[in-house]
């Protein structure tokens, strides 16, 4: 499967599909899930009475902090993989270039830190228990899926590159200073 995989990510994309594949992206994760997360929580939380997580107007105040910090994060590190990489955060036009700089210096996985954040935020601002609980699983599912797949499809595209900066930069959550 992998081989597969490196072959089909040397494919070039014209800047439209990249564009299209960016837009589409941006759609999925910064609009469909959060839709889906705000239609099923409050379902979810009343059929199985679960409690509230925060006051008001607290909920409000902290989520908004998330909210815009896990957004800000998405974007940054979807223009880097854009502009640096040359491809888009979307598995079917995979950068051709190693990230490492800009938030992929902080860690491998900016893109799904700031997911987590923005989410959560989102969870906060439903006062959800059970959207904090989804949200949870997507980290887990996305942190299986990129150890198990994209990782391994990483070594097999830039080899001995990203195994150097798998071993310099931390999986998910940044390094406070730099211990090298």
């Amino acid at each position: 499967m992998i081989g597969k995989f490196v072959k089909w990510s040397k494919r070039k994309y014209t800047k439209k599909q990249k564009i299209a594949g960016f837009i589409l992206g941006g759609l999925v994760f910064l609009v469909l899930i959060p839709f889906i997360l705000a239609s099923a929580s409050p379902f979810i939380d009343t059929k199985l009475n679960l409690p509230k997580l925060i006051s008001e107007p607290f909920n409000f105040i902290i989520a908004s902090f998330f909210i815009v910090f896990g957004f800000l994060i998405i974007v940054w590190s979807g223009f880097a993989q854009f502009r640096i990489g040359r491809g888009t955060p979307v598995p079917v036009i995979p950068t051709q270039k190693l990230v490492t700089t800009g938030p992929y210096a902080l860690c491998r996985n900016p893109m799904l830190l700031g997911s987590v954040i923005y989410y959560s935020g989102i969870s906060l601002w439903l006062n959800s228990l059970s959207a904090v609980i989804i949200t949870a699983l997507f980290l887990l599912c996305s942190a299986l899926y990129i150890k198990l797949v994209e990782e391994k499809e990483l070594e097999a595209k830039f080899g001995k590159e990203y195994e150097e900066y798998k071993k310099r930069t931390p999986f998910l959550i940044p390094r406070l200073r730099d211990n090298r």
